[in-house]
């Protein structure tokens, strides 16, 4: 069975979505090391459908967050949540990177042959999002991404072919600050004895 069984709890309470990265690089050995961790997540029928695209070219990371910045600002445009709506204002910012400047994004993408490839790849960018913790760097799910998939250029140059959907965009790097932690709701349990 498992082990360091309060280790894990403490790594899965205290990873945050950091939004604040320094320059620091994330070196390609960590890089390894967070992808396997990722690959290490069960899968249905042993499928493995994931595919990983890893982007450390700054300028990339820039033309894509271009992209998809008016995208996700046109689906938002009738929402009105008060998180949204600061998002939106962001959004609206020529400056605002979706990748909030971080060293390096590590795309899971997803077999589109696997019956359960969201899920899989889902389980897969949680084990990468816990192992980066573990290794002192932060993360942050960047599913504004998922726009590039409208691109085919982009997809052409980052590699990806028809076979393969993005799933889980993920950026990795240093946070510059460590988030505070939110306000967590009294899950509803229904037990049944």
């Amino acid at each position: 069975m498992g082990t360091e069984k309060d280790g894990v709890i403490e790594n899965i309470r205290t990873r945050r979505s950091v939004r604040e990265y320094t320059d620091r690089e994330v070196s390609d050995d960590d890089i390894l090391t967070i992808i396997d961790a990722g690959v290490h997540a069960p899968s249905g029928f042993n499928s493995q459908p994931w595919f990983f695209v890893v982007v450390k070219n700054r300028e990339m990371m820039k033309r894509m967050s271009d992209h998809c910045k008016p995208r996700l600002l046109a689906q938002l445009e009738e929402v009105t949540d008060e998180n949204a709506i600061d998002f939106k204002k962001e959004l609206a910012n020529a400056d605002f990177n979706i990748f909030y400047d971080a060293p390096v994004v590590i795309m899971v993408l997803g077999s589109n042959a696997g019956f359960t490839t969201d899920y899989d790849c889902s389980l897969c960018a949680q084990n990468m999002m816990l192992a980066a913790h573990s290794l002192g760097i932060g993360s942050c799910w960047i599913g504004t991404a998922c726009f590039i998939q409208d691109n085919s250029e982009f997809m052409a140059e980052l590699g990806i072919t028809p076979n393969y959907r993005v799933v889980a965009p993920i950026v990795f790097g240093y946070a510059a600050k460590e988030p505070e932690e939110p306000e967590k709701k009294d899950p509803e349990v229904v037990w049944v004895r």
